[in-house]
């Protein structure tokens, strides 16, 4: 699929308010992966995972040092997860994520970004059945897909997908292959940095072509969702 239809797009904060949701956001979900178990990289995976997917995002050392400072500090603030689903512009299927510490302010904000931006909410269910859950990674390197592959496939990792365009290769595994997947490109490709390196959800069936001015409202309401801080990530099937 190539990084032309990654899930969602991967862009540095153009303004204050996209780069501070940015830096919310991955401060909530270092802190919740820091508090289940022990707040050191190196012995829970979770925590790991969670760097390595918001430092591929440009997140500074400083605010993941922060999250983590934090959870050692028995702080006691609690988020709750929450996924809305609806319609895009064009008729895009959608899921938005939430992890906040007010419900009602999350959904409104949603829903009015929805409103203004001509999307629909829906009810539960409505579009999450277009999407499957998987792990991606992206990377640098000068290796074929030929070569990844087969290391991969070799190391009994369940790949669906690997795709190279210009110097960077992007694989798909499945939500639990994405831990081994990671660490054995990072051990045999000697990659050190990830351009994406998360578990996400990918559209199962075809991509929606949108263009004129769906387009424009589809780039605003994803625009407005990026900067709300209760938005944890957004999923799509717009092939852009």
């Amino acid at each position: 699929m190539g990084r032309a239809h990654e899930v969602r797009a991967k862009k540095i904060a153009q303004t204050n308010a996209a780069k501070s949701a940015l830096y919310n956001r991955a401060s909530k979900e270092i802190y919740l992966a820091a508090k289940s178990g022990v707040p050191d990289p190196k012995e829970n995976l979770a925590l790991r995972s969670a760097i390595e997917k918001w430092k591929a995002e440009h997140v500074t050392s400083d605010v993941i040092n922060r999250a983590i400072d934090k959870a050692k500090s028995k702080d006691s603030s609690n988020y709750i997860p929450g996924r809305y689903e609806g319609f895009g512009p064009g008729g895009v299927s959608m899921m938005v994520d939430t992890l906040t510490d007010n419900e009602k302010r999350a959904f409104a904000a949603v829903r009015a970004a929805f409103n203004h931006h001509g999307g629909k909410l829906g009810n539960s269910g409505c579009v999450s059945f277009n999407f499957v859950k998987s792990g991606v990674v992206s990377f640098d390197s000068d290796k074929t897909v030929e070569e990844i592959e087969e290391d991969l496939i070799l190391n009994n990792i369940d790949v669906t997908n690997v795709d190279k365009v210009d110097n960077n290769i992007e694989v798909e595994v499945t939500a639990e292959s994405f831990d081994a997947c990671r660490d054995e490109i990072s051990k045999a490709f000697n990659v050190t940095e990830f351009t994406q390196a998360e578990v996400t959800f990918i559209p199962s069936g075809e991509w929606v072509k949108i263009d004129g001015a769906d387009r424009e409202k589809f780039d605003k309401l994803m625009d407005a969702l990026d900067e709300i801080e209760d938005v944890q990530a957004v999923y799509h099937n717009a092939d852009i």
